[in-house]
């Protein structure tokens, strides 16, 4: 076995760590926190996307030249999105 192999109870765990945080984010939903709701929904909504990637997707392990580019890559398109979005947002007539 690899560095890079794990056991099939170690993706076991990660899909019960998955199911737990959707539960969290279920049980989060019916909680009235006000304006807390989307950070408490999205920071979970993170985790749950790290894990995703870290061990689904093999990036744990994996050259970190190319890991550098795939991060640098999706910074950059979150920041072009958002970036769209505010001017979107900014340029609307509000009548």
């Amino acid at each position: 076995m690899s560095e890079h192999e794990h056991s099939v109870g170690f993706y076991v765990g990660i899909l019960f760590a998955l199911l737990a945080l959707t539960f969290l984010t279920v049980f989060a939903a019916f909680v009235n926190l006000h304006a807390w709701n989307p950070v408490v929904a999205l920071t979970i909504a993170s985790v749950k996307a790290v894990l995703v990637v870290l061990f689904f997707m093999h990036v744990k392990g994996a050259s970190e030249k190319m890991t550098k580019v795939i991060i640098f890559f999706g910074v950059f398109f979150l920041l072009l999105l958002l970036t769209l979005t505010m001017a979107d947002y900014g340029t609307r007539l509000w009548t």
